[in-house]
């Protein structure tokens, strides 16, 4: 699970997040969207313990993140498919972690075949990947430690609609299986596919939340943001 409770983040007196609050259950997709600057990625550095609020919490599992037990084995996350080491073969990038994980070396072969590298791909050295290329070693690297929560920045950049599909298909195994994804992304269509669950933020603030069915009515995912996001500028003049 995965809670935000009242979480506001201020830079030099301007608030990137203000008193957002949301839950993600075991077992759906919630989608995390809003424009650009809206706050989804400062949210997500919090939530990793990359980043401070100015005060509120945001747990995972019920605790702060930097507070689990080998959270690698707890929690799977992708904020920056590009931090990567472009020197280093995909291969080594998993071995180190399975290694920092105590995972066996077995394990790396199987997250490269889940994700649709081959072989000789997890053998090349990463400055040589497509983004999309980059992109399946990211969830590759996430899924290492069979997490039961996974927090996903933009995870579909760069894949093409193949690749779409098949991350598509692979979210929807996962929350199958109890886990808890939340996914923050660009790409409304995809998430309308995909989502159980839709949070809405704009200015920093949540100005819509709630299943795809309920939030929607008959509408586009699409017009749904617009007008949200509209709301929330229509406030702030």
């Amino acid at each position: 699970m995965i809670q935000f409770n009242r979480v506001t983040k201020t830079y030099r007196g301007v608030k990137a997040l203000d008193e957002v609050s949301f839950t993600v259950g075991p077992g759906g997709v919630t989608g995390f969207l809003g424009p650009n600057g809206a706050g989804k990625s400062t949210a997500l550095r919090i939530l990793a313990g990359l980043s401070r609020a100015t005060s509120g919490t945001a747990t995972v599992l019920g605790r702060p993140y930097a507070e689990l037990a080998c959270p690698g084995r707890q929690v799977g996350t992708l904020l920056d498919a590009g931090a990567q080491h472009p020197g280093r073969t995909g291969r080594e990038i998993l071995t180190l972690g399975a290694m920092t994980l105590g995972l066996p070396a077995s394990r790396v072969e199987e997250v490269l075949d889940l994700v649709g590298l081959s072989r000789g791909e997890g053998g090349r050295r990463v400055g040589g990947y497509s983004l999309g290329m980059r992109q399946r070693l990211g969830i590759a690297h996430a899924l290492l430690g069979r997490p039961g929560v996974l927090i996903l920045d933009e995870p579909a950049n760069g894949l093409d609609p193949q690749g779409v599909r098949w991350m598509r298909e692979l979210l929807r195994d996962l929350a199958a299986s109890g886990c808890s994804v939340l996914l923050s992304s660009h790409q409304l269509h995809e998430v309308e596919q995909v989502a159980d669950q839709i949070v809405l933020i704009a200015r920093g603030r949540v100005v819509a939340r709630g299943g795809i069915g309920e939030l929607t009515r008959g509408r586009s995912l699409e017009q749904v943001f617009l007008e949200a996001t509209a709301g929330a500028d229509r406030s702030a003049s």
